[in-house]
């Protein structure tokens, strides 16, 4: 196999690849053996009919597709180590020559990586992002744990009032007319929650058990019941029910009620510890996101669409998993939000594009800057994914993997040792 790169033009190469006579011949003969079977020549059982009787009856390029399917891919990827490409889509193939008793020749038309042109990604400067925490932050983790554990009486000494749970009765009309979907038995409300219609809620604060009152309100323009958007409507409410929150005291038995503590100053300690993690979670991220961003801004790159299309697709697919866990359907989804399949992945391009000029820009400087992984740190990885899927044998689970999986846990350490060096650069004074 000879090839040469004619040109790389506008994240373009062209490529002339020469596969050689005997080479394409060992391409024909797989594909007879593997079609013989499908022709029926006079003379010959089935599948029996020498090839030559076969080109002879449908013309000696009979068995070229095949062939080309059976050589192209090979040869092109060679061509592409030897040039050191890095194609980011499917080639286009255009037939040079094809004859026999001569090399078979194509051109293959490939979009590769963009180059490119970084700034000065040493020269910038972050403050390290701090995040506190103060003894507020855990009395107010405390009382929504106090929240979570309240439970519901029934008051009937007073009127409802706002965070107040209502049980009621209700049916809603239009004119003098009763409408679908506007009537219900035994709803439990949280007056103050947003549950029903803009001012629904706000109305039934004040009554008490045994109270029936009318609620007026105006459905918004925008109503999802088409037939009820921007009415006016009538409820007839008969409240049934007023409940209040009763919270837990907050002592030690409330501890050990909530948690695996003894005492409150050990949940309490608890709370701190974990608040001060996401904290540092959290400034972590953050210093990291504003560095990435100034580095990746200083960058040049002429991002190839068919890099963004792909992360699209990515995008999109990932969406759709996180729908398929909630039960929900993309395009029931598309549907309810109105939105086409082509404006919804319209609204997707400009963090598709910042995705890749963000990942460009850090494959470069890794390779700048010379970061790579260790064995180590490849092992380790690999432990921790095999904890993950409870394989015990690592060495077996180590050879369970593909090459793909092992460059891509490869590419995920160098990535994550690139960003620590920029901010570790970033953050020095």
């Amino acid at each position: 196999m000879n090839s040469k790169l004619e040109k790389i033009e506008k994240n373009t190469a062209t490529l002339e690849i020469e596969v050689s006579e005997e080479q394409f011949e060992k391409g024909v003969q797989k594909a007879y053996k593997k079609n013989a079977g499908r022709f029926n020549i006079p003379g010959f059982r089935k599948g029996k009919a020498p090839r030559v009787i076969i080109e002879r009856h449908y013309g000696e390029g009979i068995f070229y597709e095949d062939a080309i399917n059976e050589v192209c891919p090979e040869a092109y990827q060679q061509a592409v180590e030897q040039h050191g490409l890095q194609p980011v889509d499917r080639p286009e193939i255009d037939i040079v020559q094809i004859e026999k008793h001569k090399p078979f020749i194509f051109k293959a038309v490939v979009t590769v990586k963009p180059e490119v042109t970084l700034g000065d990604y040493k020269g910038i400067r972050v403050e390290k992002k701090e995040y506190p925490v103060t003894d507020e932050d855990v009395d107010k983790e405390l009382e929504s744990m106090r929240d979570s554990n309240a439970r519901m009486v029934t008051v009937e000494d007073r009127p409802a009032k706002k965070d107040d749970m209502v049980i009621i009765d209700y049916k809603g009309f239009v004119g003098e007319e009763q409408f679908d979907g506007g009537t219900a038995e035994n709803q439990v409300l949280v007056l103050g929650s947003g549950q029903f219609i803009e001012g629904f809620e706000d109305q039934l604060i004040g009554a008490k058990a045994g109270d029936s009152i009318e609620v007026n309100v105006t459905f918004p323009e925008d109503y999802q019941a088409e037939h009820l958007a921007g009415k006016d409507a009538l409820f007839q409410v008969d409240v049934k029910e007023v409940k209040e929150k009763e919270l837990p005291d907050l002592d030690d038995e409330f501890a050990k009620d909530v948690s695996e503590f003894d005492t409150l100053d050990e949940l309490k300690a608890d709370i701190r510890t974990k608040l001060e993690e996401r904290a540092a979670h959290r400034a972590k991220h953050e210093t990291e996101d504003e560095v990435i961003k100034k580095v990746t801004e200083l960058s040049e790159i002429d991002i190839p669409e068919v890099m963004i299309e792909k992360q699209i697709d990515a995008m999109v697919r990932d969406f759709e998993i996180q729908l398929m866990y909630q039960g929900i359907k993309l395009d029931d989804y598309l549907t309810y939000i109105k939105q086409s399949m082509e404006d919804f992945r319209a609204g997707l391009e400009d963090g598709a594009t910042e995705r890749v000029r963000t990942q460009l820009t850090l494959e470069k400087i890794s390779k700048v800057e010379g970061i790579t992984e260790t064995e180590e740190e490849l092992n380790k990885e690999i432990e921790e994914l095999a904890k993950r899927y409870k394989q015990e044998d690592m060495e077996k689970f180590k050879k369970s993997l593909g090459e793909d999986e092992l460059n891509y846990m490869k590419e995920s350490i160098i990535i994550r040792k690139t960003i620590d060096f920029l901010v570790e650069n970033a953050l020095a004074q």
